[in-house]
């Protein structure tokens, strides 16, 4: 009698909820020793709906920790060099140790331009070419959230990347480039696909390790995943819709990340555990 196989699923939940306990002991600490809690400043252009929720959710969770979160919010007509002279403001004030500047800012506005405004010491969020570059080559820096919580839901679950071929479906400057490089800082064998890749499904076939990261709903197909890869799913797409074919996929995975409760709450634990350890580097010795 055959039996249907089920992948395990990677609780980025529970994961995330480990991290974050320990965050919270660490501001406390932080804040004992310097009589300031650390603070995380978040920076909004416009009324998007869904980044007001997404920014309410984080100052939230910063609240909870014990970390201050200081809201700017601008006008969507705001320009490039307004937001960047808002930045440039934060990076220099010394009571702020983290800035978040959600994403996307706007059509008109010049997010490079924005991000790179941000001191390096305070991208918590990991989006600056500095932080990218030591990301890349393995140097003290920060690490870009979503990729950094990818990295840590397969350390928890013991996945050895080394010589395994992993396959980054999307290119984005915040998540598919910055995920393929962590996987190489691993010994990984790295495979990025983007949508100029002819034939996505024959690279997904070979990979023992896919991240989907292209915010396309069910954009991977269950079928072309390898009997027992490591499917990671970075999208969120309406309706609780990742970029993975969930149903079929997990027939076919040893191992997959739900959507919601997989790589979304590893997201934000990462950005307050950033957060906490940037006002820790702060401290006198």
């Amino acid at each position: 009698m055959s039996t249907t196989h089920s992948a395990r699923l990677m609780d980025g939940t529970a994961l995330a909820r480990r991290i974050t306990e320990r965050t919270t002991a660490r501001a406390a600490a932080v804040t004992r020793r310097r009589g300031a809690a650390p603070c995380l400043a978040t920076v909004l252009v416009g009324d998007d709906p869904a980044s007001v929720t997404y920014v309410r959710m984080k100052r939230a969770r910063c609240e909870s920790v014990g970390i201050t979160s200081r809201h700017v919010p601008l006008p969507a007509a705001t320009t490039t060099a307004e937001l960047v002279a808002t930045i440039t403001a934060l990076s220099e004030d010394p009571g702020v140790d983290g800035i978040l500047l959600q994403h996307p800012a706007g059509p008109h506005i010049d997010e490079r331009a924005a991000f790179e405004a941000i001191d390096p010491a305070k991208d918590v969020d990991g989006v600056t070419m500095r932080s990218f570059a030591a990301m890349s080559f393995g140097l003290p820096g920060f690490v870009s959230c979503t990729p950094g919580g990818i990295m840590r839901l397969l350390e928890e679950y013991e996945v050895d990347l080394a010589g395994r071929h992993a396959v980054v479906v999307g290119r984005s400057a915040i998540l598919g480039r910055p995920a393929g490089m962590l996987l190489l800082g691993r010994d990984a064998t790295v495979t990025y696909c983007h949508s100029r890749t002819a034939d996505v499904g024959t690279l997904v076939r070979e990979a023992d390790v896919v991240v989907a990261a292209v915010g396309r709903p069910r954009f991977v197909r269950g079928e072309d995943v390898k009997p027992g890869a490591v499917v990671i799913d970075a999208g969120y797409n309406a309706g609780n819709v990742g970029d993975v074919d969930f149903e079929t996929a997990r027939t076919r995975a040893s191992l997959i990340t739900p959507v919601p409760g997989g790589v979304g709450p590893m997201t934000i634990a990462v950005l307050l555990e950033q957060t906490v350890e940037a006002a820790e580097r702060s401290l006198p010795a």
